[in-house]
């Protein structure tokens, strides 16, 4: 039996998957996120946390790295060969053997998408948006956060939201219904310093990500209202997904109708809001004139790894 290993390294946690030559997941475990970008010890910080997770995947099934005949590692943060290239180096330090890396973003298309061709919009902890053409070039979109012009992901959407309510409160600009629910939600009053102690929550890392995803609940709450303000930012989000997806088909060869899009991370996948997808698909293809087939991913991002290998035949 031939043995695979997938990696799913993102900002928050980290999979670990076991695979037979059949694409079976024999075993799995999970750690925290390997994004270094979101570690104080950058780089070699994340290669001590894959490497321990696949030492205890290993170590669990009673198997040696060099059983394994190929492992591919999708991570967060790995968005130029810099980076790339740094993480092999600490890699092959502590062991690791037969293996590839690539940024996250790709192996959402090789989970996804029938084909194994598409393009993956993510949106999660970060935002990105990869593809695979018909010729089997990849090419990346965003990461780069605000350098980027990244939006749509947990955090953006949260500063969004309280930005809303702080326009309501402290600006009197415009009212939005993210004001009640943030009184409701959070136990304060429409008052300008009850809202900035919101911001001593997002700062303490004990109630930072609770106080982020109450934000980005009440938002998503706000759209399905129909609140003005929200749906702005809505529109804007759509907007800019729409010119991510549409940069793959102007840089890339897609010639098959409809092209896939992948939609994961989990703004898509967790908090779903019918009307931002619509929104999405509408501007993609009325600024484009073609069509898509937009699909939610319903598995494991780390399936991708094993289709991916088997597809390629790594180190076959």
């Amino acid at each position: 039996m031939s043995y695979y290993i997938g990696v799913d390294g993102g900002g928050t946690k980290t999979q670990y998957a076991l695979f037979d030559e059949n694409r079976n997941m024999l075993d799995s475990v999970k750690t925290e996120g390997s994004n270094h970008e979101n570690l104080k010890g950058a780089i070699p910080a994340a290669a001590d946390i894959i490497m321990s997770g696949v030492n205890a995947l290993l170590e669990k099934n009673s198997l040696a790295i060099d059983d394994i005949t190929h492992t591919l590692m999708a991570l967060a943060g790995i968005d130029h060969v810099y980076q790339h290239d740094e993480m092999r180096v600490e890699l092959d330090k502590r062991g690791m053997k037969n293996y590839s890396v690539y940024n996250d973003g790709f192996i959402v298309i090789k989970a996804g998408s029938d084909n194994g061709v598409g393009i993956g919009y993510n949106c999660g902890t970060g935002t990105c948006c990869n593809s695979v053409d018909c010729d089997g070039k990849m090419l990346q979109v965003g990461g780069f956060g605000e350098l980027s012009g990244d939006m749509g992901n947990g955090h953006w959407i949260a500063t969004q939201t309280f930005r809303l309510i702080y326009d309501d409160i402290c600006l009197k600009a415009r009212k939005t219904m993210l004001t009640d629910l943030a009184v409701k939600n959070f136990g304060i009053k429409a008052e300008r310093d009850e809202l900035l102690s919101l911001i001593a929550r997002l700062e303490d890392e004990a109630e930072m990500e609770s106080t982020i995803r109450t934000l980005i609940d009440i938002f998503f709450e706000a759209v399905a209202a129909g609140d003005a303000p929200a749906m702005g930012v809505i529109k804007q989000m759509a907007e800019r997904g729409a010119e991510y997806i549409l940069a793959h088909v102007k840089n890339s060869n897609f010639n098959i109708d409809p092209v896939n899009v992948v939609l994961s991370g989990s703004i898509h996948t967790k908090l779903p809001s019918e009307i931002y997808k619509n929104l999405l698909k509408e501007r993609t293809e009325a600024l484009s004139g073609r069509k898509f087939k937009f699909v939610c991913l319903d598995v494991a991002p780390v399936t991708g790894c094993i289709n991916w290998m088997l597809e390629e035949n790594f180190g076959g």
